[in-house]
């Protein structure tokens, strides 16, 4: 089977969750005898980054301008051209903004599965264009791809409210195994001790709240510890550059955006781990976290609630008080670790459910029709 892959901005190692979420299930993919190519856009691609497979997964750079706006629809619009002439037996689309294209996919004779990463146009960047477009692409995916994946309860309930959309498969984020890294020299060269770090990942967008996490933490009174988050912008802003030198005054250690050893450093010997969102699908860095058994502390939106963490490992969302008054109790009682029920996460069966939505969407007994 060849499937191609677009809605991403690319593998490996560029910042995002679906973009993670793709480096993990592709590989998986190909190893049970699948070609897949997945098409990336030519504004995340480095110099460094320039190469033509990543673990048996193909890469085709294909352009898309780089700007928030544009960026995705003018990309996607472009991978669908190149997925019929690839003669692709699936059409895989990521997240509701690239879902635009569904309709045009499915004119071509495309068989699409679209996977639902989330309500994207809850996020705080986006203006009323942008919103609406977002919101169409979410009613045009659902509706006239052949077969929906979404990744949470939460999202599935949405659509099947919004769209009557009764036959999604509930398909859940995955996280890799955990590499445990013996060493801290990286963590010496940011000046952090082992397990004297509070730590924190991802886009630095308002949605993440990381202004509110720096707030809170610079209020807990004789704090030996550090607050660390790993991240960036993918298009530097009012907002990040405002939290960039929130982070400074406050004595944050920003790391910018971390893969690999690095991270697995820090998540090895984290003392814990906050993720204080307005907003989420299922969020991969809450998964890595648990992976390394870390305590965890979240916001109590729908997608965090989902993971079925007890009740003192939620606060408030938005409330700086109750978010500090957390923290400090945690901070008080020293590293805990904690085990999770992870199997759910576990690519190996993870891509095994996508394959057999594979297969379905191909099928002759498919009765999805445009």
């Amino acid at each position: 089977m060849r499937i191609v892959v677009t809605g991403t901005r690319g593998i490996p190692h560029i910042q995002g969750g679906v973009e993670t979420h793709c480096q993990e299930l592709y590989p998986h993919i190909v190893t049970a005898g699948h070609e897949v190519i997945l098409i990336r856009r030519s504004c995340y691609v480095t110099p460094e980054n320039k190469i033509p497979s990543y673990k048996g997964v193909k890469l085709l750079d294909i352009y898309a301008p780089r700007k928030k706006s544009l960026e995705a629809i003018v990309h996607s619009f472009l991978a669908v051209i190149k997925a019929k002439r690839l003669k692709a037996d699936i059409l895989h689309i990521h997240a509701i903004g690239p879902s635009l294209v569904v309709p045009f996919a499915r004119l071509l004779g495309l068989k699409v599965v679209m996977t639902h990463h989330g309500t994207d146009y809850d996020r705080q960047k986006w203006g009323k264009i942008a919103r609406f477009s977002l919101k169409s692409g979410e009613k045009w995916g659902v509706t006239y791809a052949n077969e929906v994946i979404v990744i949470s309860t939460v999202i599935n309930e949405i659509i099947q409210k919004k769209y009557h959309r009764m036959d999604a498969h509930l398909i859940f984020n995955g996280v890799p195994e955990p590499v445990r890294i013996s060493s801290s020299a990286y963590i010496e060269s940011l000046g952090l001790q082992k397990e004297k770090y509070i730590f924190a990942m991802g886009r630095f967008v308002p949605e993440k709240g990381f202004d509110l996490l720096v707030k809170a933490f610079s209020e807990i009174k004789d704090n030996p510890f550090r607050l660390v988050i790993a991240g960036d912008a993918d298009h530097e802003d009012t907002y990040s550059k405002e939290l960039k030198k929130l982070a400074q005054e406050h004595h944050v250690v920003l790391t910018g955006f971390i893969s690999g050893a690095g991270l697995q450093e820090l998540l090895t010997h984290a003392h814990s781990f906050v993720l204080p969102s307005y907003h989420e699908g299922l969020p991969i860095s809450l998964l890595e976290a648990m992976s390394y058994n870390l305590d965890v502390l979240v916001s109590d939106i729908p997608a965090n609630l989902a993971v079925n963490l007890p009740q003192e490992n939620y606060f408030k969302t938005g409330e700086a008080k109750e978010l500090s008054a957390k923290l400090k109790t945690k901070i008080s009682r020293g590293k805990q670790n904690i085990s999770y029920n992870m199997k759910p996460y576990y690519w190996e069966n993870i891509s095994q459910q996508i394959l057999d939505v594979y297969k379905k969407a191909t099928s002759n007994h498919n009765i999805q029709s445009f």
